[in-house]
């Protein structure tokens, strides 16, 4: 069957007249001119050169305007004087190729834009907007949230992670992907369904932005920090002492990681004779962990253990739910409580990667994503519907209850607000949206010329451009790009300093190889598919990561710094850390070795 999805011949539903029993008779005998055009020689034909998908639209309007010639011929010479065969000819020919009433409405718009202005209906196969996997910074969060599964990583797995409010809503959709989307995104990505299969994700990890934003805020951040931080190598002592009356600074990081009942080692040296033995099927029950890792003093938890900033959650809609930025805030808060009673005499800093569950902002903050560039009175910020229990409410078919709620105002340069909405006593615009173009007028800012945004994505935008739209222009005005997220206002608040890695550098990120560790340790424990026995051996086995372990791993994620800050790539950077294991710091000769191994 044909695809009708052209929208580009006018709306449905405005009423045209049929065409003059004249004009459709030409048309008919080009259509047969086209499809089918006579060699010079006036033997034959030659071939038309149209595509199939066009070839078969033409097809269908020369055969709905042969029944129409026919009908009307018909109909003139009985006399009679009321007309309709213009919508039965296309009905009929929709009949005839098997198709639907909206394919012979379709017919009508492609003959009419024909007849009119002799317009062949476009193929517009392969000319669609881009597939959201397309989006790194989403690839990236997917691809985060599957490192955090584990080896054994599976479709279901991208479905569930994009099946909570922050992602539907960020991917403009009310419903999560299909299994069937996730294994063509996984391939896109890179996967492949094989035995052992190895590799490193390195996509967008060396793109403009994410590397100056590793290399102008948080290297410099982290070097700044690292003047007050104890400097540990594989010993259980200072490798570098502080300087007296010094107050130390703690770096916590965070992540989570999910653990599967059934995840067990699969490969291992089997006897030619043994009998293959039976497995459970499935991944088994699930148990994610969030937690916070310092080289200093391991897990965040009381000195004698009783207290801990860990989360145990059971991911899913008939258990816990999903760890949204709700959760994430309320861990934070006993990570802070924790810290001030037990570790008061420090500075502790926290570093969270670029997740949208971190990043989230507060309900209402200003974005320029969505807004249109004329007044608008549905325009508002789509948020959950919280019940009295103070969680997200759901409607009968199982989606979250939502709501609008204005965005909040602007503030111009000299620090005095803007209203981003007409007043209720406006003549024209009462309570409206005034919408990006008025905004920036507002401003002082020319909008002459400027559409509401370059193309169909916002990265369509010149490269470097910084006012070539209302969507950048606006993006790009200090009180949009300086919103802080929900996870940054309450670490400030409680007067604690908060730093996001940049994006796809899982390498800095030291608490990924004590998940890695753990992970190792679980898969030779006795199974079981019964989750009381899952939460058990997920507690022995992160426990059992030692603090001389998490120094190790520290100290490998510094070298990946120190590499950085020396202008090395990541490739570069991820080969001289293996040479230098052991070492926080590169040596100097390090290009010079770089350049006789080949890698410059």
């Amino acid at each position: 069957m044909d695809g009708t999805d052209d929208e580009k011949y006018g709306p449905a539903g405005v009423f045209k007249f049929p065409p003059s029993l004249e004009s459709a008779r030409v048309a008919h005998a080009d259509l047969a001119l086209i499809l089918r055009p006579p060699r010079a020689t006036g033997r034959g034909y030659k071939d038309s050169g149209l595509d199939e998908i066009t070839r078969t639209r033409l097809e269908g309007i020369q055969m709905f305007l042969g029944h129409y010639v026919r009908q009307e011929e018909l109909r003139i010479k009985s006399g009679r004087l009321i007309q309709g065969n213009w919508t039965t000819a296309s009905l009929e020919t929709a009949r005839i190729r098997n198709t639907t009433p909206h394919y012979a409405r379709k017919l009508r718009e492609w003959a009419h834009a024909y007849l009119d202005h002799r317009e062949l209906p476009d193929n517009n196969y392969g000319s669609r907007n881009r597939s959201l996997i397309d989006d790194e910074d989403l690839a990236h969060e997917i691809q985060l949230h599957l490192q955090s599964v584990g080896k054994y990583i599976k479709a279901e797995d991208i479905v569930h992670f994009l099946d909570t409010p922050e992602m539907l809503a960020r991917m403009q959709r009310k419903k999560t992907i299909s299994i069937a989307t996730a294994q063509r995104w996984l391939k896109k990505m890179g996967h492949r369904w094989k035995r052992d299969h190895k590799g490193q994700y390195v996509d967008g990890h060396e793109r403009a932005d994410v590397v100056a934003y590793r290399n102008t805020q948080f290297l410099p951040a982290m070097a700044e920090i690292e003047k007050k931080t104890r400097k540990w190598v594989d010993r259980d002592e200072d490798a570098i002492v502080l300087a007296p009356n010094t107050r130390p600074n703690v770096v916590w990081y965070h992540d989570e990681s999910t653990f599967y009942a059934h995840d067990r080692r699969k490969s291992q040296w089997v006897h030619k004779d043994a009998t293959p033995l039976p497995y459970p099927k499935g991944e088994g029950h699930s148990l994610m962990v969030a937690d916070f890792v310092s080289a200093d003093y391991g897990w965040l938890r009381s000195p004698d253990g009783e207290e801990s900033a860990r989360v145990i959650f059971r991911a899913g809609k008939a258990r816990d739910g999903w760890f949204t930025n709700e959760w994430i805030i309320a861990q934070v808060e006993r990570a802070i409580k924790i810290l001030r009673k037990y570790y008061p005499n420090e500075d502790h800093i926290f570093v969270f990667d670029n997740a949208t569950t971190h990043t989230k902002r507060t309900e209402g903050a200003l974005s320029a994503l969505k807004m249109p560039k004329g007044p608008s009175d549905s325009f508002g910020v789509e948020v959950n519907i919280i019940g009295d229990d103070g969680r997200p409410m759901h409607s009968t078919d199982g989606k979250y209850m939502k709501k609008k709620i204005r965005m909040s105002n602007g503030t111009f340069g000299n620090g005095l607000e803007q209203e981003f909405y007409f007043p209720d006593d406006h003549p024209e615009h009462a309570g409206k949206f005034k919408g990006m173009e008025i905004i920036l007028q507002e401003r002082g800012i020319d909008t002459r010329g400027k559409k509401a945004q370059c193309g169909k994505s916002f990265s369509d935008c010149p490269e470097g451009a910084t006012r070539c739209c209302c969507r950048r222009t606006l993006y790009n005005e200090p009180d949009f790009s300086g919103v802080e997220s929900v996870l940054e206002t309450t670490c400030k608040a409680h007067g604690f300093q908060i730093l996001f890695l940049p994006k796809f550098h899982c390498e800095l990120n030291f608490i990924e190889q004590c998940w890695g560790s753990a992970k190792r340790y679980y898969r030779l424990l006795p199974p079981s598919s019964k989750e009381e026995d899952l939460h058990r051996n997920v507690l022995e086995s992160i426990n059992q990561v030692s603090l001389t372990q998490m120094r190790r791993f520290a100290a490998r994620s510094s070298r990946f710094m120190d590499a950085y800050r020396k202008g090395l790539n990541g490739k570069q950077a991820a080969w001289v850390t293996k040479r230098y294991r052991g070492h926080r710091v590169l040596s100097e000769e390090i290009l010079r070795e770089l350049d006789e191994a080949g890698m410059v």
